[in-house]
């Protein structure tokens, strides 16, 4: 197999950037991770001419500081092959939630049992399947900025890293799936319609290790989430098995005003009190996660935002793998069919955002204001007593995880408790967030079919965000 842009291959010399400056491809992907290839194996398929870039050398693609937890589902969606050999850590069966004061656990527990990647191997398997399909790749290349001409996106300025040369690349359609980073996203101009920018209160600070065991007590069929305030302030801290002895254990804090490094908080709070104090550590990181609903418009004249760019993502625990998968199949497919028309304008690669948001948008869209619930309505002992008395239910998480809508069972004799406890108060927020998370949810299955119905939505997702935050923001206990 011959890798373009990379080193000699199989007895092959590569074909480096600079023999690729002339030359005007019909799709350039940039970012080869989930999402990046996805989008590039599914135009390639259709016989696009692909162009994948990575700013990391060949062999090291598919390496990221993550959770590595997906859902089975999103493979049987997408019709891809389940994790397997050394692609897969684990099985899991479900999630263990533990209250503030480890008094209560919520077992979360699906039919659609999930799988702990590993990261690496996984991520190596979608790149090449994109190559197979026909994709150039062109590693240890850095996007600079993308290239725009009356109106539309028409290339990128690209740097090789081992040479320091850098080419002008050409195509029809550029695709930033470069990540959180947004590379491409954030230098677009403003009339192109995309957000350019995401706030720090949307985002999660996380700090993760490898760590090995020195027993086996910790339960392999199950991810365990510990709330805490205190210590992971809107965040949480997680311990998922990752097979044999080995856990994936980290935390994430969001990046409001004042929030601790997580990195330090590991160690100083939350791994001396730990089950797993006494074990190893194989390897650990840092990284950055949008945590919120995805960007209102993901499409402009000649370009197309997923994954993570696009923030693509779990809003209540940042998983982002299948939800970028989604987002570079549904664009891959929306980029092939604008080709074929001869008409790349953000009014035909739009599809792609009446798909996204419909598919897995308004399912976003929905957690994203029970996020604000936990960000701005509760403390520590909200949790405990809300946990305790099963305000919201494991069944009642399970529903709401799958996209359905919050379900609040509060009886008489709950309502005297919590009266009685001075905690009325919460019990309103949460009926706010159940109305409002309802209500959120079917204004993103309502999104305008074209680009003409659009500044009229956003005015009205703007007004309920603006709603959520002002009936949401209560002082913590």
């Amino acid at each position: 197999m011959i890798y373009k842009g990379l080193h000699i291959q199989q007895g092959i010399k590569s074909t480096p950037l600079g023999e690729q400056q002339m030359k005007k491809f019909d799709v350039i992907v940039v970012g080869a991770g989930t999402a990046g290839s996805m989008t590039a194996k599914t135009a390639a398929k259709a016989g696009l001419n692909v162009c994948l870039i990575d700013g990391k050398a060949r062999g090291d693609i598919g390496e990221k500081v993550c959770g590595d937890a997906v859902g089975k589902h999103h493979f049987d969606r997408l019709g891809l092959p389940y994790p397997r050999g050394d692609e897969l850590g684990t099985r899991i069966e479900g999630i263990r939630i533990f209250s503030p004061d480890v008094q209560t656990v919520f077992t979360v527990k699906s039919e659609t049992y999930g799988f702990i990647l590993n990261r690496h191997r996984f991520g190596q398997r979608l790149l090449n399947d994109a190559v197979d399909a026909g994709a150039t790749l062109l590693d240890s290349t850095i996007a600079v900025k993308p290239e725009v001409k009356d109106g539309f996106v028409t290339g990128l300025a690209a740097k090789d890293t081992r040479k320091s040369s850098t080419a002008r690349l050409q195509s029809k359609v550029v695709v930033d799936a470069s990540g959180f980073t947004a590379i491409l996203r954030k230098c677009l101009p403003p009339e192109m319609g995309i957000d350019l920018h995401v706030n720090n209160e949307d985002v999660e600070a996380c700090y993760r290790e490898i760590r090995q065991l020195k027993g086996s007590d910790f339960n392999q069929k199950y991810c365990e989430i510990y709330l805490d305030q205190t210590q992971t302030p809107s965040g949480y801290q997680w311990i998922f098995p990752e097979g044999g002895n080995r856990v994936n254990v980290g935390l994430g804090v969001a990046m409001v005003e004042g929030f601790p490094n997580p990195k330090n908080q590991f160690y100083k709070q939350i791994l001396p009190n730990s089950m797993i104090k006494d074990s190893t550590v194989v390897k650990g990181g840092s990284w950055y996660v949008p945590t919120r609903r995805p960007l209102d418009c993901m499409t402009g004249n000649g370009v197309v935002v997923v994954g993570d760019s696009a923030c693509q993502v779990n809003p209540i625990h940042g998983g982002g793998i299948g939800p970028s998968m989604m987002g570079g199949s549904l664009a891959g497919k929306t980029i092939v069919r604008a080709i074929e028309k001869d008409d790349v304008s953000r009014g035909r690669l739009w599809q792609y955002n009446v798909d996204y948001m419909k598919s897995y948008g308004a399912k976003q869209a929905g957690l994203d204001i029970f996020r604000l619930f936990l960000l701005k309505s509760i403390g520590n002992e909200e949790i405990n007593y809300g946990m305790k008395y099963k305000l919201i239910t494991e069944d009642d998480l399970l529903k709401v995880s799958e996209g359905q809508n919050l379900q609040l069972r509060i009886t008489d004799k709950t309502r005297r408790a919590f009266y009685g406890l001075g905690k009325l108060p919460m019990l309103r927020r949460l009926r706010d967030t159940a109305n409002l998370l309802k209500k959120m949810k079917t204004h993103y299955t309502n999104y305008p079919s074209s680009p003409e119905g659009f500044e009229k939505w956003r005015k009205q997702t703007q007004a309920l965000m603006k709603k959520a935050n002002a009936q949401l923001s209560r002082s913590k206990a």
